[in-house]
């Protein structure tokens, strides 16, 4: 009998919680679940592999007795042992004796492979013997509709497609499928997409397609939830003085007013000009424009000797009234 390394079977850490593992479970039982790798017998027996792993380690007292026998086997083989000479019959489970283990997915596991036991003679002779449903005590009878899974797809998206909502065409395993994406997503968030998702079987309905949405960085802006911040660049002259500058925004440019003594890292907020409430579209986060002093170009000589003979005053009257 073969020893299973569920832990590295599934590629979990030893001390991975429940939940990590059943996240992990479902990213693999979806990459080689049968209905999506038809006639692939490697994927197949990957998919009974990470099953048969996954009912041990997310079932508390199976994944306690495995981590016994764990321990003492790789024991066993430090001190040299071969594993067929391994004590097996003192962790197997007894006829009779203990309960059967009860599958989370025993239907499933019988739409796709009948009678025949998807699991390993290490799982059955330490955990026990399948536990059947009653529907697969009586093959005679008409299986009963079975909806279909939902499926994630990942999407990128650029910040003008969040903004303004977007479209995207899917080809997912051969199916075309026009996708509708509302203004205001942002990484994170996952679009449903109804019926979208793996056909029903026996007649059940199909399951239902999420987008998993990843927003691309800008160059200009950075998102901070609803909110837009960028750095809008103004020459000495503008901030001295006062004057306009130009600020982009994800629709259309506007004019800033930049007051007299404006320094470098004072902040602007304009309101309602930043990404849209996902879910409601009239309603807007700001955006924080973020003054950025940088010399005019070109700088003429002339306005070079103007601002030498400004400082050269300006440190003058300052030596003349100290404060």
């Amino acid at each position: 009998m073969d020893y299973k390394d569920y832990y590295g079977i599934l590629g979990v850490p030893l001390d991975a919680e429940k939940k990590v593992i059943q996240q992990t479970f479902r990213k693999l039982a979806r990459q080689y679940h049968p209905d999506l790798n038809p006639g692939n017998k490697e994927a197949e027996e990957k998919f009974k592999t990470i099953n048969e792993a996954y009912q041990v380690l997310s079932d508390a007292e199976q994944r306690k007795k495995y981590d016994k026998l764990r321990s003492q086997y790789q024991q066993w083989q430090q001190t040299g042992g071969r594993q067929q000479d391994f004590d097996w019959q003192n962790w197997s489970t007894q006829p009779g004796k203990g309960p059967n283990v009860q599958y989370a997915n025993a239907e499933d596991l019988e739409d796709l492979f009948g009678n025949e036991s998807p699991y390993s003679d290490f799982f059955t002779s330490i955990f026990g013997q399948a536990g059947r449903s009653s529907r697969g005590k009586n093959r005679g009878t008409s299986p009963s509709p079975r909806r279909g899974r939902d499926v994630e797809f990942e999407v990128d998206l650029t910040l003008g497609e969040a903004f303004h909502g977007a479209e995207r065409l899917l080809d997912i395993d051969g199916h075309r499928i026009q996708a509708s994406i509302p203004p205001g997503v942002r990484t994170g968030s996952r679009v449903r997409l109804a019926g979208q998702g793996e056909p029903g079987r026996n007649g059940g309905p199909a399951g239902d397609l999420y987008l998993a949405v990843h927003i691309l960085p800008n160059e200009i802006f950075e998102r901070e939830g609803d909110n837009l911040h960028l750095e809008v660049p103004v020459d000495i002259f503008t901030a001295i003085a006062g004057g306009e500058a130009h600020v982009p925004t994800l629709e259309r440019p506007l004019i800033l007013k930049i007051p007299p003594r404006t320094n470098s890292g004072r902040s602007f907020r304009l309101r309602g000009k930043g990404m849209p409430h996902l879910g409601d579209a009239k309603t807007h986060g700001d955006m924080f424009a973020l003054i950025r002093l940088v010399l005019p170009d070109p700088l003429t000589d002339q306005e070079v000797d103007s601002i030498r003979e400004l400082a050269s005053s300006r440190m003058k009257n300052s030596e003349q009234h100290p404060e």
